[in-house]
């Protein structure tokens, strides 16, 4: 039998609106992640609102799309099928240890640290990412990243 651990995930919010809108690597990230309770930041409510009126004003998705995707994940949330970690001074204080661990190997971006410090602050891994910046500071750290790099290869 797995582990409780098994079936957690913390997403990034790219992968969070992968799941929301139809991008070319959906269906994969929809697959990977079937049955898996996914976590994430806070932080992710306004990085997700954010993408997916870029993805309006791009004409990637209509303003119909965007408000059913936002529901959607709202709705998500609510069922508890994704999980919110708090965001907080102690998050805050641990995403500047993450940006200074980093430094100068990987020029992590402040959001970034901040993901990376709230699943390790949570202790849910690995870490579900397509962005190379932050999967390298993951590894850089030792944390597991999803998927793994000879499949984004």
């Amino acid at each position: 039998m797995a582990g409780a651990g098994d079936w957690l995930m913390y997403l990034d919010s790219c992968i969070l609106v992968k799941l929301l809108v139809v991008e070319p690597d959906s269906e994969f990230f929809i697959g990977a992640l079937e049955g898996r309770q996914l976590v994430t930041s806070q932080l992710a409510q306004t990085e997700i609102f954010s993408a997916l009126l870029a993805r309006e004003r791009a004409g990637k998705i209509s303003a119909k799309d965007r408000r059913l995707a936002w529901q959607e994940f709202e709705a998500r949330v609510a069922a508890h099928e994704i999980k919110l970690e708090p965001l907080n001074a102690l998050v805050l204080r641990k995403a500047r240890h993450t940006l200074e661990r980093c430094h100068p190997e990987v020029p992590l971006r402040t959001l970034d640290a901040i993901h990376l410090a709230s699943a390790d602050l949570a202790h849910i891994f690995p870490l579900a990412t397509t962005d190379s910046r932050l999967r390298d500071a993951a590894t850089l750290m030792g944390f597991p990243v999803f998927p793994p790099a000879e499949a984004t290869g």
